[in-house]
């Protein structure tokens, strides 16, 4: 939802329970959780660690309920960009679902040293560019899509890897891990570290791998033979973010990086990302969480309707233009075609 809509939306929440009504509202959002709850029960690792009145709480004494600790500050350093490392330009493509977003226009660069944030409200061409950048997607002319000034086009995932991209889906199961491999074989997906001559895997070593990014990241699992299914969705997404990662990518694309993990695991994520960009690595987060974006985001572009916002410093936006272009309001030539097109649906 745009900044906006959240408010209706807790402004009727607020008007049914002034009406009697009772709501049981579950959130990893502490600061929605302060604003709309009057009561709040915590819960870590199966187990209540807290009941309290939100409103008398602060997210660092809420977080120290959920996690056992409050998380660490981010480190955010002055931006040094360096060379492009990703240059989308005059990106425009046929939907191939009936249900998805025609894709008009689509321009913009990421470059080395520098995160780029992509906002925008859900189902408004986030998939479609997406598929488009992995890889999944090859029918765009491959002068569209460039990775380090290779056209990339019509290059299929593998053959973008090997330009130093690396890429972590919205979808867990199923698209960023098999649901009943082991988290070593998963490495196998993206990773060949571990694969010999001849295509013998050393197993040893995929397990050790594995167990490495594990403990880098806090995973809780049973081990490097778990299998994904098994884990929760917040520790699989750390796994998947922690696999692509450690790879040291020259070019990282994730989308909804910390979507439904806990606020100790969302922390870490953002300063590996940080890290990754501090290493020189150019970082595009496509997410519909704008506090995530303003806190890891050197620039920032809006999608909506398949087009895609002008750039903008984070340090120069807020939270109500944001909002404002999430509806496909935004100056200059595709801006004002989006109004048009919300005035002819008016």
């Amino acid at each position: 939802l745009t900044p906006q809509a959240v408010v209706k939306l807790f402004g009727v929440l607020n008007k049914l329970a002034s009406e009697g009504c009772s709501i049981l509202y579950i959130s990893h959002k502490l600061h929605e959780i302060r604003e709309l709850c009057t009561a709040c029960t915590v819960l870590r690792g199966g187990k209540v660690t807290g009941v309290c009145n939100p409103k008398n709480e602060s997210n660092e004494s809420l977080s120290r309920l959920m996690i056992g600790s409050e998380p660490p500050p981010l480190e955010h350093r002055p931006v040094h960009a360096g060379a492009v490392a990703l240059r989308v330009q005059g990106l425009t493509l046929a939907r191939e679902d009936q249900f998805g977003v025609d894709l008009e226009g689509v321009s913009f660069e990421v470059r080395a040293g520098e995160v780029v944030g992509i906002a925008g409200v859900s189902g408004n061409g986030q998939k479609e560019l997406l598929y488009t950048l992995s890889g999944e997607d090859v029918r765009a002319e491959a002068a569209m899509v460039r990775v380090f000034d290779q056209p990339a086009g019509r290059l299929r995932p593998r053959a973008r890897r090997a330009l130093g991209l690396h890429f972590v889906p919205e979808e867990r199961l199923g698209r960023g891990a098999v649901p009943t491999l082991g988290l070593a074989h998963n490495l196998l997906l993206t990773r060949g570290d571990a694969v010999g001559r001849g295509g013998w895997i050393r197993t040893g070593a995929l397990e050790r791998q594995a167990r490495s990014i594990i403990e880098r990241f806090k995973v809780k699992a049973g081990g490097p033979k778990a299998a994904a299914r098994s884990l929760s969705g917040g520790n699989l997404q750390k796994f998947i973010v922690g696999r692509e990662i450690d790879a040291n990518p020259k070019l990282f694309i994730v989308s909804q990086p910390t979507w439904g993990v806990d606020v100790g695991a969302a922390a870490l994520i953002h300063a590996e990302i940080l890290a990754l960009r501090d290493a020189g690595c150019a970082v595009l987060v496509i997410s519909e969480e704008l506090d995530e974006l303003f806190n890891i985001s050197d620039r920032l572009h809006v999608i909506a309707k398949g087009r895609l916002s002008p750039s903008i410093d984070r340090a120069a936006a807020t939270l109500a233009q944001i909002g404002e272009w999430m509806s496909g309001l935004w100056p200059g030539p595709s801006g004002k075609s989006n109004k048009n097109q919300e005035a002819a649906h008016a």
